[in-house]
């Protein structure tokens, strides 16, 4: 595909993906009982770390693999064979630990192990199709499974059990996996399945799985641990002013996990790092932007979305909007060193996942809620300044003499 409508199938395959997630708890709270959603919602978010996990460990490596030959052929084959594989042996493990136990919650999380496979496969297909530059076809897959979970759930009456809507959702997505996975075998038959890499030390998985560990478990546990603590309506009101950045989620998302094969088209390096930044410079643009609309609307508007929630969040969107662009520069500063030296992000992550805590906690000290919302957009700040900083130093790095192999050696393995 032209680098246009590949760009706009990755970003539209993300935004179907999120509405998909949307559409499924919207759902689910429709057709539940308070105390039965709450035991969705807590399955939905196991599936969840799951599967940010999983991405982390197959798909982003994935994406980094460049061109169309046979031994990136074979990583996508043999990313998805262990994606299900392993999601399979964690599904089996989770469903027998659930099999003695009583009540809802685990019937609920026995069906997820169930259909563990069959959920995380599908996603793993579409990182197979991206780093095979066919967004097109991840795009497809998606829009299939986005109409068959919204048949499944649309049949079903009020008061459906969670294990029930946990085993329908997850059974919708086998339609998807099917078809993904012909189309992914036709144009990937005859590539080589190599499963052992993957397990092997040093894998890239191994580094981004901590990754999203500590970028994803410090931010999530620091304001919860504020808010039991200190003012429990810290939670809310940070939740509901993030939740009105949803859509920017997905362009960050498309960014980190859909970015490199796009990008990967310009052959020099240094044309790479400039397109990177001037992406960086729209989605921050987008972020101010979108900050603007949201604090121009009406109270009345506002309280339709959040319901009482509205008027602390609207207090918070300029330091939220801040961030938000702050996360912008970041993201792609992430990209550009994944794209550089895939090696060099994981202290980024954890230092300053680190720091935007500290941050947070004196921010709130000072401030209460809304020195704690600034508290995160500094934390933001300096780990974008970090990240382009590094990109800047590997950019102006001399080129690496080349390797010198003796006879009857064979060159270092990288």
């Amino acid at each position: 595909m032209r680098a246009r409508p590949a760009v706009l199938c990755s970003v539209a395959d993300q935004g179907v993906a999120a509405l998909t997630n949307i559409l499924v708890l919207v759902a689910a709270a429709r057709l539940s009982t308070v105390a039965d959603f709450a035991r969705f919602s807590a399955v939905y978010l196991v599936f969840t770390v799951l599967l940010g996990v999983s991405g982390a460990y197959t798909g982003q490596p994935l994406v980094l693999k460049r061109g169309a030959g046979e031994e990136t052929r074979g990583a996508c084959r043999s990313a998805v064979a262990f994606t299900v594989l392993a999601a399979s042996a964690v599904g089996a493990l989770l469903a027998a630990g659930c099999l003695l136990v009583p009540g809802d919650t685990a019937r609920a999380l026995l069906m997820l192990g169930l259909v563990l496979p069959v959920v995380l496969g599908q996603d793993a297909v579409r990182y197979a199709f991206s780093t095979l530059q066919q967004p097109h076809l991840a795009l497809l897959s998606d829009l299939l499974r986005l109409v068959c979970v919204l048949g499944a759930l649309g049949t079903q009456v009020y008061g459906a059990s969670p294990a029930r809507l946990i085993a329908l959702w997850g059974l919708s997505a086998l339609p998807a996996l099917l078809l993904s996975t012909a189309l992914l075998h036709r144009s990937t038959a005859g590539a080589p399945l190599l499963l052992r890499p993957m397990l092997r030390r040093g894998h890239l998985g191994q580094r981004f799985t901590v990754e999203f560990g500590v970028g994803n478990a410090t931010s999530q546990l620091s304001v919860l641990g504020l808010g039991a603590v200190g003012n429990p309506l810290l939670v809310g009101a940070l939740r509901g002013a993030t939740t009105l950045f949803g859509p920017l989620n997905v362009l960050f998302t498309s960014a980190t996990s859909f970015g490199p094969p796009l990008l990967g088209r310009i052959t020099d390096e240094r044309s790479r790092v400039r397109a990177t930044a001037a992406l960086a410079a729209v989605l921050a643009t987008t972020a101010g932007v979108w900050a603007t609309v949201l604090a121009l609307l009406p109270a009345r508007a506002g309280r339709q979305l959040l319901g009482d929630t509205w008027s602390m969040a609207a207090a918070l969107l300029p330091a939220t909007g801040s961030q938000y662009a702050a996360m912008a520069v970041g993201t792609c500063g992430l990209l550009a060193l994944r794209m550089l030296d895939p090696r060099t992000t994981l202290a980024i992550q954890v230092v300053f996942s680190l720091t935007t805590v500290a941050f947070l906690a004196g921010g709130y000290v000072v401030g209460g809620v809304l020195g704690a919302a600034w508290g995160l957009f500094l934390g933001s700040l300096c780990k974008a300044a970090a990240t382009w900083i590094r990109v800047d130093r590997l950019r102006r790095r001399p080129p690496a003499p080349p390797e010198t192999v003796t006879a009857g050696a064979s060159p270092a393995a990288p």
